[in-house]
């Protein structure tokens, strides 16, 4: 049986779907190759015969987190930059500070390094002294090996506010995980709600 927050941490599931058995992008490429119209799909993920570089380090690379929102003053970003040794870890000494009452979203970028990824998402989970006060899950999608930067844009929303929600700071547990389970990238941060940025 999984630990309460690991279940808090798992996707949600569509009741019969089945994401079949993994394949080489190889294997994807030679799949249905008479077929016109998904040759021509497959071609734009990058899915061709040969295309497959060599299948080291991990399918996916999260860059960075980000919060925007049209209040921020100009110059102003918040981002958390994932490839930084310690950029993590800076949240938890001094958290990521949030705007009481104005309208936010999230944003992630990334990278396929290798193979095709299908239904990947990503979850969010936020505890205020241990209790779970909200969470998030944004489906990212299904790309093939890029060298692209991938950035998604998640679906807006409000920050708390008043002097309650200003007290004490939030912890977060960020996933990103696909169909299969395997999860890509795991990491906790915390902010803490101002009344000003």
């Amino acid at each position: 049986m999984s630990a309460p927050h690991e279940d808090d941490l798992a996707p949600s599931a569509t009741p019969g779907y089945n994401p079949g058995a993994a394949k080489s992008l190889d294997e994807y490429a030679k799949l249905d190759a008479e077929d016109d119209s998904l040759a021509r799909w497959k071609a734009s993920l990058g899915v061709v015969p040969g295309a497959a570089g060599p299948a080291t380090g991990p399918k996916v690379t999260v860059l960075t987190l980000e919060l925007h929102s049209p209040t921020l003053p100009p110059g102003k970003k918040i981002a958390i930059d994932l490839q930084e040794p310690g950029s993590v870890e800076k949240t938890k000494k001094d958290p990521i500070v949030i705007k009481e009452g104005v309208e936010y979203n999230v944003r992630i970028t990334f990278k396929v390094n290798h193979s095709i990824i299908s239904g990947v998402r990503y979850l969010q989970v936020v505890k205020r002294a241990g209790v779970k006060v909200d969470k998030l899950e944004e489906m990212l999608g299904s790309y093939g090996p890029s060298k692209d930067i991938y950035t998604k844009n998640f679906e807006p929303e409000e920050s708390p506010s008043g002097m309650l929600a200003r007290s004490g700071s939030y912890s977060v547990r960020s996933r990103v995980i696909d169909d299969d389970g395997e999860v890509f990238a795991d990491w906790d941060w915390n902010f803490k709600l101002a009344k000003d940025w």
